[in-house]
């Protein structure tokens, strides 16, 4: 790597727009687009602030995958804040030369690869673990789990890229709107330079809430909901809500901003399915008896519907993609090697020698880890490693059609096949299936940045060894968070982790049988499970219904997270929606980054507030 200190002109090739890019074949866009031997890009400045972002968002994520359920990808949040640093270092330092888009694009690649690489394995499958054995595995086996894991993910992405975006040139809407905003930000659009500060702003103010929350301050205490003398039904005379788990008017930055992102469908759901349970369900639940405990709604009771009915959902999203999966299997086998490619290509391309070499040790690795780490079986760690492969393929498939990556119908294809191999074991079930987890969601994350960098006319190689580097910095960050956000049990508890209490549900239905499930929330499962099915397929096969339908993934959310969530998230989403009818421009310019800095700030305030609190017990 090499470090420009000279004024860099900025050299993309702006004559062409980002669709008529997209449209070149593989020679022209080399002969018109490509500047990654002109242009600076993998030097150190950009991979040591891509690290450090990204070990931040890293943190992030780890946040709010446990609170919400949800990691939220880094690549425009990142590229936007190092903007806005970097030309906050040339204001001080003027001498310093601005970072060339493809410095910026390598950045977007390091933290990318550091921000959401990481955090699946950790903050689901460990998280499920804990809560299933009350204590952490130790650091010798969850960092390298981590590590290669993220790795594998990294060099599968690598075929993948040749094939999806050399080759078919899939669309990943998210890279796409990345290489725009780092062209709007180079080209030194207004436009863009306030979405920048729109972003960093809500940052801070995300920051504030989440700091006045975690430090319990009155003036936020006085905004809950009071509605303990409302009747629930006219069966549960001496129920309130105040025994209800999360009763109370969201005060989170975090949860609105995610509701502008995630929408309207999803969100209404959310609040549509959070009223029948808590207005209608649960009362029934505690009169007949099914449910002794009210604070136990979500992690006893509700769990197991809103579960079966996003498995059931995805799974059959998944089955009627069918075309998806077999593009992705026979494609595979018609790949280009890099070796096959014109001269002027083959010193740009990641050469088969480094996937082999790095692919074939990694995935051993990995089979000896599972079987140290949790007495796995070689055949079942075998045959997680492989079907790891193959689902990746799918995911990043499907991310490049439709930008949206199939991750939860991945994991439970592990977890179904695992437990034909290995029944009864429940660890073996959810660590297993988090190899996959971590291997599919960072392939298809990562080649999204791969996307950018082809758009803005990257050299591959150089990319694909900024996205290793930033595998390092994640694991670094992450895996101390881990132990310090949650130093034991009671605290994940206390966080009621939707996602991380799926897994964990999933893993012990599968391995245990369902006869541990209460009988009346087994019945209410089963139509779950049902209206899961229906909704997949009058999607599908009816899709001008499909704004009116609800969403199954909102729906069974809502059963497995506090009311105040799904009600945050609905506010979110009211917010963004009155925006788009009252000032569409200014909305289209303006909700993704004032959302994104709202997530982000206010995450992080409340992971190192979690962080401070833990550290300071242990000193």
């Amino acid at each position: 790597m090499t470090q420009e200190n000279s004024t860099i002109k900025q050299e993309s090739p702006e004559e062409y727009s980002i669709n008529e890019i997209a449209a070149m074949d593989d020679q022209e866009w080399h002969d018109k687009v490509y500047q990654g031997d002109r242009v600076p890009q993998l030097t150190w400045r950009a991979i040591l602030l891509g690290g450090v972002l990204g070990a931040l968002m890293s943190i992030s994520n780890l946040y709010t995958m446990l609170k919400v359920g949800w990691a939220f990808g880094v690549a425009i949040t990142s590229c936007v804040l190092s903007f806005v640093i970097w030309k906050g270092v040339r204001l001080v330092f003027p001498a310093v030369s601005e970072m060339s888009i493809l410095e910026n694009n390598c950045m977007q690649s390091t933290a990318s690869a550091a921000g959401y690489s990481t955090g699946a394995t950790v903050g689901i499958a460990f998280g499920a673990l804990l809560l299933l054995t009350g204590k952490h595995m130790p650091f010798q086996i969850v960092a390298p789990w981590t590590l290669v894991s993220a790795l594998l993910g990294v060099l599968i992405a690598v075929p993948m890229k040749r094939q999806m975006i050399n080759v078919e040139k899939l669309a990943f809407p998210s890279g796409i709107a990345a290489a725009e905003t780092l062209r709007s930000l180079h080209a030194k659009s207004k436009q863009a330079t306030l979405q920048a500060y729109a972003l960093v702003s809500t940052m801070v103010v995300g920051g504030i809430i989440g700091f006045m929350r975690e430090a319990k301050m009155p003036v936020l205490d006085t905004l809950k909901l009071r509605l303990s003398d409302i009747p629930l039904s006219a069966s549960s005379q001496n129920l309130s809500l105040s025994q209800l788990p999360g009763f109370a008017f969201p005060t989170s930055a975090l949860l609105i901003g995610a509701g502008m992102i995630v929408g309207l469908r999803v969100s209404a759901s959310m609040l549509f399915g959070a009223l029948l349970l808590y207005w209608f369900f649960a009362p029934h639940a505690v009169a007949t008896g099914e449910l002794a405990q009210p604070g136990k709604l979500l992690s006893q009771w509700s769990l197991w519907a809103g579960s079966a009915m996003m498995l059931t959902n995805g799974l059959t999203a998944f089955a009627l993609d069918w075309k998806v999966i077999a593009r992705s299997i026979f494609a595979s086998g018609r790949s280009k090697n890099a070796d096959n490619a014109p001269n002027n290509r083959q010193d740009i391309e990641v050469p088969a020698a480094w996937l082999l070499g790095g692919l074939i040790p990694l995935a051993i690795i990995s089979i000896i880890l599972q079987y140290i780490g949790f007495s796995i079986s070689p055949l079942v760690g075998t045959t997680t490693v492989v079907l790891s492969f193959f689902l990746a393929l799918v995911a990043c498939r499907a991310t490049g059609e439709t930008d949206v990556t199939p991750m939860s119908a991945m994991c439970k294809i592990t977890q179904i096949t695992v437990a034909c191999l290995a029944p009864k074991a429940v660890v073996t079930n959810l660590m297993a299936a988090s190899v996959t987890a971590n291997i599919a969601s960072s392939s298809a994350d990562l080649l999204t940045d791969l996307k950018s960098g082809y758009l803005l006319g990257a050299n591959p190689r150089k990319q694909f060894l900024a996205q290793l580097s930033g595998v390092f910095f994640g694991v670094a960050a992450i895996v101390p968070a881990w132990y310090l956000m949650v130093p034991n049990k009671a605290k994940l508890e206390a966080m009621e982790p939707p996602t991380v209490n799926i897994w964990k549900a999933v893993a012990e239905a599968l391995s245990e049988g369902l006869h541990r499930i209460p009988a009346e929330a087994r019945f209410i499962m089963l139509i779950a499970a049902a209206i899961g099915i229906l909704l997949a397929l009058l999607e599908r096969f009816i899709p001008k219904i499909r704004p009116y339908l609800p969403s199954a993934m909102g729906l069974g959310l809502s059963w497995v997270m506090p009311f105040s969530n799904s009600l945050a998230f609905f506010i979110g989403a009211v917010i963004a929606t009155v925006w788009q009818r009252l000032s569409p421009k200014t909305a289209e310019y303006y909700t993704v980054p004032v959302a994104s800095g709202a997530v982000a700030g206010e995450s992080l305030v409340c992971a190192f507030i979690a962080i401070f609190d833990a550290a300071s017990q242990l000193l």
